[in-house]
C-alpha cells in the first residue's frame, strides 16, 4: 500500500491524529502539505490557512488519499511514525532482531524469518493500540525495499492488521 492508499483506507480519526500531530510538532512539514494540498485544489494555501481547522483537516485528508500527493502523504505519515511512535518502531526492530537508531534502519535483511516476524508482530498488538500497529506495518511493508513476502501475507491474512475506514 502506498502512502496514499494509507490514507484512504485508515479510519479517519487516526488521519487526524496524524495531521494534527504534524501541524502542532513539525510545522514546516504541515505548512509544506497544507501547499500541496493547495496546489493539487488549483486554490492559494491562504484559502485552506482562512478555513476553520476541522474544515480544513477534512479537506486535507481527502486530497492525501490520492496518487498526487503521495510524497505529501509519504513525509507526513514517516514523520509521525518516527517521532510520535518511535518506541512501536524500536520494539519491532528489536523484535526481529534488527539493528537501529532510534527505529531507523540503515540496511534491512532481504528477508525476515516467520517465527521472529510473528513474535514480533504479536508483542507489538499486545504492546501498542492495534491501529497505529496496522498503519506502521503497512507502511513498512510498502517502504521496504526488500519486500518481505511473509509481511505481505501476513498484513493480508490477519484481520488484527487490516486497515477499517470507520462508517
Amino acid at each position: 500500500m502506498t502512502s496514499d492508499e494509507l490514507f484512504a483506507a485508515i479510519p479517519p480519526t487516526l488521519s487526524l491524529e496524524i495531521l494534527e500531530f504534524v501541524a502542532a510538532t513539525e510545522k514546516p512539514l504541515y505548512k509544506a502539505a497544507l501547499e500541496a494540498v493547495a496546489q493539487s485544489r488549483k486554490v492559494r494555501a491562504v484559502f485552506l490557512e482562512r478555513q476553520p481547522r476541522a474544515e480544513r483537516h477534512q479537506t486535507m485528508l481527502a486530497s492525501l488519499g490520492r496518487p498526487p500527493l503521495r510524497l505529501a502523504a509519504d513525509n507526513l505519515l514517516r514523520t509521525w511514525l518516527l517521532k510520535k511512535h518511535a518506541g512501536l518502531l524500536a520494539d519491532f526492530l528489536d523484535g526481529m532482531k534488527i539493528a537501529h537508531e532510534n527505529g531507523v534502519v540503515e540496511n534491512l535483511p532481504a528477508s525476515a524469518g516467520d517465527a521472529d516476524l510473528n513474535n514480533a508482530v504479536e508483542a507489538l498488538l499486545a504492546k501498542h493500540p492495534g491501529p497505529v500497529v496496522a498503519v506502521y506495518l503497512h507502511a513498512f511493508s510498502s517502504m521496504n525495499e526488500a519486500g518481505w513476502t511473509n509481511l505481505d501475507a501476513l498484513l493480508k491474512s490477519d484481520s488484527r492488521l487490516a486497515l477499517k475506514r470507520e462508517a
